[in-house]
């Protein structure tokens, strides 16, 4: 079996549909897309036309049944009229042949000395004359011979007929019926034919078999044609359109007058309801009247007052609050300054004093760097909450920015037993933002990644692609539990209340660091899993004010317990010879370390772009738009994507462990 360009094996299901076939669809598809989306949207159209439809459908079983009724009544009123025609023209034809007949002898002889001694063709002819001249246009009447019959007058008898209807008018089944009914009379629906046109009309056909002057059979027909009932049904048909077209219009518009009455009411309360969330507190709606729709809108204007007050009020609040923590802030940088100064001085001379004295210096020394970077911390938030953090953007090289992070966290690092790996360095991956916020937040992310990474690795990924440029930040510490990559972003969260802040931070770290992401208008989301270390990653547009599509980096890293076992799967369907000659390949410059939390001693850390299973991050749960790119074989179940340059290779060109001196923050 073909599909999709390649051969499947026998029973094999066949992938997507192909692409012409999309295609088609979609062409089908685009000119009823915005008939959908109106018909979506409009409930004023749904119901008017849902009106006329069901409109439509009672007219027209209305102008059925009304149609059927005058038919079989007009059908009906002809029938018994015509059996009335026919009956008295029978007895006239049987009177007259009585009457030609002539008288008998006592043997039953004919005389042939009267006028029954005309000849039968002739007589059939005045007949057929006699009866046929009291309807012109409202019966025909043939005559024919008759098959029963035993004298031999009857072979050279032909037929006789009135006007130019064709005598093959009579069907043969009747014929054959009224020669063997002999005095009954049958009858029968058919169509009379005619000599000079090729036109036909229904008609009801009475016929029976009569005895001629000289007592031999022979069959007359009466043809009563229905144009007169076709004119009176056209008649009626015509009507009954007319008035079930207007009908249906005046419903059509009866059911938009009605429903707009409603709906427009509906539509200003959503249109009041939108410029509220937008901020307009003051819009109202207008009331008129005094019914249901009236009581709805004063209703609603209750609730936008209501909603407005309390707005207000927490407004003032929170700008009390803001204001209180902003004059706070400043207030305190006067008396720290000078706090600063003597535990400075304390600090300095802390060898002259007694053990406990020079312990308790150090522990205010210690303490009052701490308060001055809360206090740094507190003015820098409460600048976000005024909206009056501005962004400096220019157009950077991420790499030195990273350069600065990590050699600034390698004191921290060598004291925990850290290595940190840059990856990805090998490309500029230039953007336009604010250098100093970016390093901020990467400060942040890198530190928090050594005090909580247990001695392993930290793994440090730059790439670009497309409109947007990213860096993750990788350990393999404690991780995270589900719902925690959420909360790690609140204020003051800790995700273990009883573990010591080593490194001084003051729980606002991350909270700066999403709002500074925000003010460039990208994302900074976060992935863990218990025991299995977790992965921030920082998503900024390449061009200050672009909107964000997707990230260059998946937030679900390779080496997650999803993805080695995908890679596993890969392996036992019979590719992992070729996803290990390359991934060994592009990572046997990185030593394997006892403490690593890689896979493996002889597994390092897999390329960036490896086939992974996609990300299980609610994206709408995230800081920001929670949308990211991942690698199509990974979404799709499919064996690994060959490794990107712009993901970072584990090569000499981009493991670069840098140090230097630096305070770094806690998470």
């Amino acid at each position: 079996m073909w599909s999709g360009g390649q051969l499947l094996p026998d029973g094999a299901s066949g992938g997507p549909a192909h692409p012409l076939i999309r295609l088609f669809g979609r062409w089908v598809r685009r000119p009823l897309l915005p008939a959908a989306r109106l018909w979506r949207r409009n409930i004023q159209l749904r119901v008017v036309a849902t009106t006329l439809l069901m409109s439509l459908g009672v007219v027209l079983l209305l102008g059925l049944v009304v149609i059927g009724q005058v038919r079989n009544g007009l059908l009906d009123a002809k029938r018994h009229a015509a059996q009335g025609q026919a009956t008295g023209g029978f007895q006239v034809a049987e009177q007259t042949a009585d009457r030609d007949s002539g008288s008998h002898d006592g043997d039953g002889a004919p005389d042939t000395g009267g006028r029954g001694g005309q000849d039968a063709r002739s007589w059939l002819n005045q007949l057929v004359e006699q009866l046929a001249s009291g309807g012109k246009g409202a019966y025909s009447v043939v005559a024919l011979s008759s098959a029963s019959g035993e004298t031999p007058r009857i072979v050279s008898r032909g037929a006789r007929v009135s006007g130019d209807v064709r005598q093959d008018s009579v069907p043969a089944e009747l014929r054959k019926k009224v020669d063997e009914g002999r005095a009954t009379t049958y009858e029968q629906y058919g169509r009379i034919l005619h000599d000079r046109s090729e036109r036909s009309e229904a008609a009801l056909i009475i016929g029976k078999r009569l005895d001629d002057n000289h007592g031999d059979p022979y069959q007359l027909y009466y043809l009563f044609p229905f144009t007169q009932e076709e004119k009176s049904l056209s008649l009626v048909k015509g009507t009954l359109a007319t008035a079930g077209v207007f009908v249906v219009v005046l419903l059509g518009a009866i059911a938009w007058v009605v429903v707009r009455q409603v709906v427009t009411p509906v539509r200003m309360a959503a249109g009041i309801s939108e410029r509220l969330a937008a901020g307009l507190l003051q819009e109202r709606m207008k009331v008129t009247g005094e019914d249901d729709i009236a009581r709805l809108g004063e209703s609603f204007n209750k609730m936008a007052q209501n909603l407005q007050v309390k707005i207000q009020q927490l407004e003032e609040l929170s700008r009390m609050q803001r204001r209180f923590v902003s004059d706070v802030s400043h207030e305190l940088r006067t008396p720290l300054t000078t706090v600063r100064m003597a535990a400075d001085i304390i600090h300095d001379s802390r060898e002259d004093f007694d053990p406990v004295t020079a312990r308790s210096a150090e522990l205010l020394w210690g303490q009052v760097d701490r308060f001055e970077s809360l206090l740094a911390d507190l003015l820098e938030i409460s600048r976000f909450d005024a909206g009056a953090a501005a962004l400096d953007a220019e157009p950077i090289d991420l790499r030195d920015v990273v350069t600065r992070v990590v050699d600034g966290a390698e004191p921290l690092a060598d004291a925990k037993g850290t290595r940190i790996v840059v990856r990805g360095a090998e490309q500029p991956v230039m953007a336009e933002a604010d250098a100093r916020r970016v390093e901020r937040v990467l400060r942040n992310l890198v530190v928090n990644a050594v005090e909580h990474g247990e001695g392993r690795d930290v793994i440090v990924r730059l790439a670009a692609a497309g409109g947007a440029v990213a860096v993750a930040v990788r350990d393999y510490g404690v991780g995270l539990k589900p719902g925690e990559a959420t909360r790690v972003f609140n204020r003051f969260w800790r995700a273990d209340p009883a573990r010591a802040r080593t490194t001084g931070g003051t729980g606002l770290g991350l909270s700066i660091a999403v709002e500074d992401a925000r003010l460039h208008g990208g994302w900074l989301q976060a992935w863990g899993e218990p025991g299995g270390g977790s992965q921030f990653r920082l998503t900024l547009p390449r061009t200050a004010g672009d909107t964000l599509r997707g990230s260059p980096i998946p937030l679900e890293p390779e080496d997650s317990r999803r993805g080695r076992a995908a890679v596993k799967g890969t392996e036992a369907s019979g590719e992992a010879e070729v996803v290990s000659a390359s991934a060994e390949k592009r990572t046997a410059s990185v030593p394997a370390q006892p403490k690593s939390g890689l896979p493996g001693p002889d597994r390092p850390l897999p390329p960036s772009g490896a086939g992974v299973p996609a990300p299980t991050a609610d994206p709408t749960a995230l800081p920001g738009n929670g949308a990211r790119v991942v690698p199509r074989g990974a979404a799709q179940g499919g064996p690994p994507r060959p490794h990107s340059a712009h993901q970072g290779a584990a090569d000499p060109a981009s493991t670069t462990p840098t140090e230097r001196e630096g305070r770094p923050r806690g998470r």
